[in-house]
């Protein structure tokens, strides 16, 4: 349970990050930038105190990481212009863990509690309450149909990515190796960064030579540009790194329906980072959504 609480932490902080080397360096170089930051530093853990490619559940990550964070991060880019970040993260994350564990169970065997599912209802619906758009509040955007069709598919990419993960822990499980530990989920999360790198890589060039890459920012100083940087550099350490590293590690430990839903609070726990780093003060309704996952998550720890 420690891991996933860390994942979400560190999944928050990676948002905050993320949101400044865009503005600096735009989404193409940020994003491929914090990959090529993990993958370096995830790889040079994994080939010395690792496993690295020797893992018999090394197809499973790769095919995880196609998925979690390929295809999964395509339906996130494709639903922001149409839904707003709001609608995109509440889709997201709130259909990810339901989908996770109905998949782990109908394929694993994997069975949650009835209390179980209710602390994990719970938690999701206090990040709902705490992040869907209101009268008060709208989306920053014209909401459009078909971006819920790509909210689906980052939801369905998100939690696929770590149903498929849950079955890489198993085969590792049955050939021997000891897959319950944070070496396992580092190594798990090398070979998911580097799938999902080579796909985005692929994704990028595609819309480069069909005109259509994202542009720079424009009349950003070197300045900016150097402090974008250090934040990709951030960006890469929190959250492909640390975030998706302690992410593994819980999937190694406990199933997906438990994981997902803790995990689902990063957009909970960004509220008072932004409120640190940016003085953004949160809305009631944030606040009392954020109680109410913090109980769902209390008791979904004592209910293990």
């Amino acid at each position: 349970m420690l891991a996933s609480f860390l994942a979400a932490f560190f999944f928050a902080l990676n948002a905050t990050c993320a949101n400044h080397s865009v503005r600096s360096l735009g989404s193409a170089r940020a994003n491929v930038g914090r990959l090529i930051v993990a993958a370096v530093l995830l790889g040079v853990f994994a080939h010395t105190l690792g496993g690295g490619f020797s893992s018999a559940s090394l197809p499973w990550f790769i095919l995880s990481g196609l998925i979690g964070m390929g295809l999964g991060d395509l339906g996130v880019f494709a639903a922001l212009p149409l839904l707003g970040s709001r609608l995109t993260v509440l889709m997201t994350q709130c259909l990810a863990a339901p989908l996770a564990a109905l998949g782990e169970w109908l394929w694993l065997g994997t069975r949650l509690t009835a209390a179980q599912m209710a602390w994990g209802g719970l938690i999701l619906t206090g990040v709902a309450i705490a992040i869907t758009p209101s009268k008060s509040s709208p989306p920053r955007v014209k909401v459009r149909p078909i971006g819920f069709l790509f909210g689906l598919v980052a939801a369905c990419g998100q939690g696929f990515g770590a149903l498929i993960s849950r079955k890489g822990v198993n085969v590792a499980e049955a050939a021997g190796e000891a897959a319950h530990n944070a070496t396992f989920g580092l190594t798990a999360a090398y070979q998911r960064i580097l799938a999902g790198l080579i796909f985005v890589i692929i994704w990028f060039t595609l819309l480069r030579l069909m005109r259509r890459l994202p542009a720079a920012p424009v009349g950003t100083t070197p300045a900016e540009r150097r402090a974008g940087s250090l934040w990709m550099l951030a960006n890469g350490l929190a959250g492909p790194v640390l975030g998706v590293g302690c992410y593994q590690w819980a999937l190694a430990t406990t199933p997906s329906g438990i994981v997902l839903p803790i995990a689902a609070t990063a957009p909970l726990l960004c509220i008072p980072i932004a409120f640190w780093l940016e003085g953004d003060r949160p809305p009631r309704r944030a606040v009392i959504g954020g109680v109410l996952a913090v109980a769902g998550c209390m008791a979904l720890t004592a209910a293990r």
